[in-house]
């Protein structure tokens, strides 16, 4: 078995941290490019368009459900055989998407996808934190930061164009030739460092964990198809074992999930209160296009080149977000985020087909703004408090969340849509379920705004050189 080398000793891996980095891009595009094809996936399936929502749950679910054991599994069997499995098998689940001639088997091969995805990225950035001497994290990071700014923005215009001037289809064959070169890649480049001991794997929280976020998911499912007693009872059991697994997580000796962690107080309320604003933020890029194409009659490449706007707004705002919490703090900085955020969801339930789409844009724009500086003031307050030693379990906890708050966010906002079809005084129009659902996202936010106000005046002061 090798040893893990002491990054201090070793040359910057450059080329790794940009296989890492491109793997990463992959990931993510795929986890984005769907919205903007959904309409006509549907109509190529014979479903709903809201239907569609489950291949973008369940990818996201798998990875927040494997991402705690993806270290372990780089211990267990060495990052490069883990890495190039995990590629191995996102490039075949991407073809069996291509080929899928229903929406269950889509369903399916993005359970497949998503298991590859969450092996993949996990594994490849701790093969360059391990291999990064520390003078030259700072750098490593940034190079593995790019894909998650550049993706999202090349998402919604590809999405749109490879389905109105193409297929659909071509959203998932584009990772073919991309993954077969990153594996030939990743086999000279991974290096096979792994450490002498392997800690135990618990095994049966991972076990009951993935069960009752799987029958959480499906619970959902059913609830918006109209299963009735059915639903109430899978979502009973879901909470059962979720509850359980909680519980087991406390007790354990190497839980899967360190929970105590949780105990910090700064922590705890940007951990949770961020998941659920997470939840909600992750939904928009899947409803506008549907919005858009659905509900006020746009096309496909419209629908995804005015959801850049998004994006670029997300962009725009990165370089004075540090700046802002450094003057004002991050609670303020926090709030008002949040606030903003809330006006922009409460706006997106105004549209109407005869709003001008530069106004449509000057609003994603803000909503970008907003979002970026959200999710910035959460990730620098997350771990302002928390322990050298547990930073690495607070990471994995806060990923995992942020994973199934991702994943929750866009079931739910599937769910609120089909409940709307079947209320009389909404469906009056295409737009009436979406405007709806955006109302009802806008009022949830109360929940993370109110958080962000218990947080301390001086949360995260010392991470952000705040005097």
């Amino acid at each position: 078995m090798t040893r893990t080398a002491p990054p201090d000793q070793v040359e910057f891996p450059a080329r790794l941290a940009l296989l890492v980095a491109g793997a990463l891009f992959i990931q993510i595009l795929d986890s984005t490019i769907i919205a903007p094809a959904a309409p006509q996936m549907a109509a190529d399936f014979g479903v709903a368009p809201v239907d569609i929502n489950l291949a973008i749950t369940v990818y996201v679910f798998t990875v927040g459900v494997l991402i705690p054991i993806s270290g372990w599994l780089a211990d267990r069997f060495g990052p490069r055989r883990v890495f190039c499995l995990a590629l191995s098998v996102f490039t075949l689940a991407s073809i069996l998407c291509a080929l899928a001639p229903h929406h269950l088997a889509l369903t399916a091969a993005r359970v497949l996808q998503g298991a590859g995805g969450a092996m993949m990225v996990p594994v490849g950035r701790l093969a360059v934190l391990r291999t990064t001497a520390k003078t030259d994290l700072v750098r490593a990071i940034a190079y593995l930061t790019w894909p998650a700014l550049l993706a999202p923005v090349l998402a919604p215009l590809l999405g749109g164009a490879l389905t109105q001037y193409a297929s659909w289809r071509w959203i998932f064959l584009l990772n073919v030739p991309l993954g077969l070169a990153a594996l030939l890649v990743g086999m000279r480049l991974v290096p096979d460092l792994r450490p002498d001991a392997v800690p135990h794997l618990d095994w049966r929280g991972f076990a009951f964990t993935a069960f009752g976020v799987a029958l959480l998911l499906i619970s959902l499912e059913q609830l918006g198809a109209g299963g009735g007693p059915a639903a109430a009872v899978l979502f009973a059991v879901a909470v059962v074992a979720l509850t359980w697994a909680v519980r087991h997580l406390h007790r354990c000796d190497q839980p899967l999930l360190e929970l105590r962690v949780l105990r910090v107080r700064t922590f705890r309320l940007t951990a949770v209160s961020g998941s659920v604003y997470r939840a909600v933020i992750i939904t928009i890029p899947f409803l506008l296009p549907l919005l858009f194409q659905v509900g006020l009659g746009w096309s496909p490449a419209l629908s995804g080149a005015v959801v850049i706007a998004l994006f670029v707004g997300n962009m725009a705002i990165k370089p004075v977000t540090t700046p802002l919490m450094r003057r004002f703090g991050i609670r303020t900085v926090l709030f008002c985020s949040i606030a903003v955020g809330m006006g922009c969801l409460g706006a997106m339930a105004c549209l109407t087909a005869s709003t001008p789409i530069a106004l449509v844009l000057i609003l994603l724009a803000v909503s970008g703004v907003a979002r970026s500086i959200g999710f910035t003031a959460y990730n620098s307050a997350a771990f302002a408090d928390v322990e050298p030693e547990r930073i690495n379990h607070a990471n994995t906890l806060l990923s995992t969340l942020q994973e199934l708050g991702a994943g929750l966010g866009v079931a739910v906002g599937a769910l609120l849509v089909r409940l709307g079809q079947n209320l009389p005084q909404v469906v009056q129009e295409g737009a009436g379920p979406y405007r709806l659902t955006f109302a009802i996202f806008a009022v949830v936010m109360v929940l993370p705004a109110v958080a962000a106000l218990r947080l301390p005046r001086t949360a995260g002061d010392e991470v952000t050189g705040r005097a």
